[in-house]
């Protein structure tokens, strides 16, 4: 008699709290109500999202800075507004089971941008442009510009780390210059890599229209 098959692992939980804050809005988010009410925090400061507070407080400690709190309601609004077609994306997980050690190696919001290059979403200068000015603001001018920049990407399917990007933009007024080189080391990484495999893809070859005989 053939012994049953063994019942499938159920998926680890993230340890990480960026993780789990981002599998906890994901779970909100399938309620269309909950989702409509998270969407109305884009681009807002805490003080104008009234509607999120019932969602997040609870998750949240009394005692979190200012910046990591706003990070975590921006988040939250822009998983919540992310276009039909990526709805059913599942939220980005580490890849090896020492997440720490994946963490740095995950795809940042300079690595995004840079994919969106290599699909030919953005133009290389339009990408760099965005990826510089960002690089040199504070949060409180990056936040308004969020929601348009991650719905262009998603809605052309590259996928957002949403953990990652909560964590560079609660760390981002105090570590602003560690972010951002690693957003740029990221994005040009990214896109060498890229233009190294198609000049492999596509050798140059001799003019054979040459006369070398001249």
């Amino acid at each position: 008699m053939p012994l049953p098959a063994p019942a499938p692992e159920a998926p680890k939980k993230p340890t990480r709290p960026s993780d789990r804050f981002v599998a906890y809005v994901y779970e909100l988010c399938e309620s269309k109500g909950t989702r409509a009410a998270l969407r109305k925090g884009l681009g807002l400061p805490i003080e104008r999202c009234n509607y999120l507070h019932r969602y997040l407080v609870p998750w949240l400690p009394e005692a979190v800075h200012p910046d990591a709190k706003r990070a975590h309601y921006a988040v939250a609004a822009l998983i919540a507004a992310r276009p039909r077609t990526a709805r059913d994306t599942p939220a980005i997980r580490p890849a090896a089971d020492d997440e720490a050690a994946s963490w740095y190696r995950r795809v940042n919001l300079g690595g995004a941008l840079a994919q969106a290059v290599g699909k030919k979403v953005l133009k290389p200068a339009t990408a760099e442009s965005a990826l510089h000015l960002m690089t040199r603001q504070s949060t409180d001018a990056i936040h308004p510009g969020l929601p348009a920049l991650t719905r262009q990407l998603l809605r052309d399917g590259i996928d957002i780390d949403w953990a990652v990007l909560l964590e560079d933009l609660a760390w981002w007024n105090r570590s602003r210059d560690r972010i951002a080189t690693r957003w740029l080391e990221s994005y040009f990484r990214v896109t060498s890599a890229a233009q190294a495999a198609d000049d492999n893809t596509h050798p140059e070859t001799p003019d054979l229209s040459e006369d070398n005989n001249a």
